[in-house]
């Protein structure tokens, strides 16, 4: 799926939606990503059933070690949410491999922009072709709290 980032010895990556461990990726979300903080269950299977899902997973047991999802109309955008790395495996190049298969996965798709929001990542994302946004005052958002 990227040959740029490949990942380690003993993973594959999946869009299988039926592979997802969904427990697993909303613990994770839930409670150790600072924008998932509390996300219900509920919403997180909501959120997972309008999106285009990643898992990385070991090979053979199966397990899964990482997560991404993309939520898309595949022909001008995509928002890129949701990526994490089981913390015992970070630094591996996982996260990395995760987002360089998601970048091939929607390049063929003619995507105007793909976007993502991060707090701490910039430089890893910056390694995958993730620019600053170029007018930011263009931009808006609608919040709901």
């Amino acid at each position: 799926m990227n040959d740029a980032f490949p990942l380690p010895e003993g993973y594959e990556i999946s869009t299988d939606p039926t592979r997802l461990d969904v427990g697993r990726v909303h613990r994770w979300l839930s409670a150790d990503a600072y924008w998932a903080l509390g996300r219900p269950r509920e919403k997180q299977e909501r959120a997972i059933a309008g999106s285009v899902n990643f898992g990385v997973y070991e090979t053979p047991s199966g397990g899964q070690v990482a997560y991404a999802r993309v939520v898309t109309d595949g022909a001008t955008f995509a928002w890129l949410c949701d990526v994490y790395v089981d913390p015992a495996l970070r630094g591996k190049g996982i996260g990395k491999a995760l987002v360089g298969a998601v970048r091939a996965h929607l390049e063929p798709l003619g995507l105007r922009r793909v976007l993502l929001a991060t707090q701490d990542a910039h430089t890893v994302y910056e390694q995958l072709g993730f620019r600053p946004l170029v007018e930011p005052d263009r931009w808006m958002a609608l919040v709901f709290e």
